[in-house]
Order: structure tokens, then sequence, then C-alpha cells
């Protein structure tokens, strides 16, 4: 049997406000307790001038995008990975980011499909840049080898 894909140009967005919660327990998950992500003193002295969000936080905000996706096509997918992930600009606390996701390719041949990604923040600026690739699971079989 054949898996299900999203239609090409297939989109979708979900935001999200990064808070302190978001980022201490981010840092708790991960064991990342760099000083960039939860010293307030230490970046007072920095370029940035504030503390910044895990990069990998804000991908999550674009997984999101990607399973509401999902969920409104009846597409069942695992993430195969990213190309050309790019964290172009850094997302403070406080920033509300938006996630936008759409579907530019299929391949039933080997069962992936691929997405752009682009976040941007409250002012526009693009924070995130990626392609995601994910694999749609056919109806009989597992994993991908």
């Amino acid at each position: 049997m054949s898996a299900r894909f999203p239609a090409i140009g297939s989109t979708s967005r979900f935001a999200k406000t990064i808070t302190e919660a978001d980022v201490g327990l981010f840092a708790g998950i991960t064991g990342d307790f760099a000083p960039q992500h939860i010293d307030a003193e230490y970046m007072r002295t920095h370029p940035a001038g504030q503390r910044v969000a895990h990069g990998i936080l804000t991908l999550g905000v674009a997984s999101t995008a990607a399973s509401l996706l999902c969920e409104r096509e009846d597409v069942v997918a695992v993430s195969y990975g990213y190309d050309r992930l790019r964290f172009l600009r850094p997302v403070f606390l406080g920033d509300t980011v938006e996630a936008r996701y759409r579907t530019t390719e299929v391949d039933p041949a080997t069962g992936k499909w691929f997405a752009e990604v682009r976040v941007t923040n409250q002012h526009g600026e693009q924070v995130l840049a990626a392609v995601h690739i994910l694999y749609c699971y056919p109806d009989d079989e597992g994993a991908p080898a």
C-alpha cells in the first residue's frame, strides 16, 4: 500500500511567544545551561544585550507547524531531518515567533516529502530557515532503513 502525502503547496503556521518558562524548561530537559540562555547578567555585557532562546527551541516551534499540517491532511509522518537549517537572528525571551511551513515536493518512491520552513519574529524579521524532510509510513511498513 502507498503512503498518504500532503498536497504540494499545502501550508500551515504556528505562533508562540517564547517565555522564561520555555527557556528554563528546555535548558533542564536538554542540559544546555549555557550562559547566553540562562544568565541575564552575563548577557548584559554581550553585544546581544539580553538572553537568547535556544535555537533548537525555535526549531521546535516549526516542528509544531509540521505536526499541524500532518493532522489536517491526515498524514502519518516522522521527521527525517533538516537541510540548509540556518539560525538567522537571535530569538529573545518575550519574542513571538511564527513558523510558516509549505510543502514543496513529494517523492512517493522513497516515502519522503519536503517542506520549506520559515520562522519570523513579531517584527517580521526572519529568524530561522530550513528545508524539512519527512518520511511517510506506508500502511504496511515500519520505519525507514
